[in-house]
């Protein structure tokens, strides 16, 4: 099994952001925004994440951080809101 380079971290960002030392919470959020627009059609972020979190999390890394964060958000049930949601009666 490769460790980066794959379909699940096209560009080696993940793989390469959690090798940087003193790395900020900040930049792992900017790459991970990078990761997020770079896959190729067709691959699911949502089941993506869980495998990637798998591969390289490290505790107290920002990156593991920040990717948990982006499964939570992603797995978060949305409300629709504005004209939409009160022409149905939601709220």
């Amino acid at each position: 099994m490769k460790t980066y380079g794959d379909e699940l971290d096209p560009k080696h960002l993940i793989a390469e952001a959690f090798k940087i030392d003193g790395i900020t919470e900040e930049e792992c959020r900017s790459i991970f925004l990078d990761w997020a627009l770079s896959l190729p059609l067709g691959v699911d972020s949502v089941a993506a994440l869980p495998q990637l979190l798998e591969r390289h999390a490290a505790e107290g890394h920002p990156m593991t951080q920040v990717m948990r964060e982006g499964l939570q958000r992603m797995n978060a049930p949305r409300r629709r809101g504005g004209w939409r949601s009160r022409e149905r009666g939601e709220m």
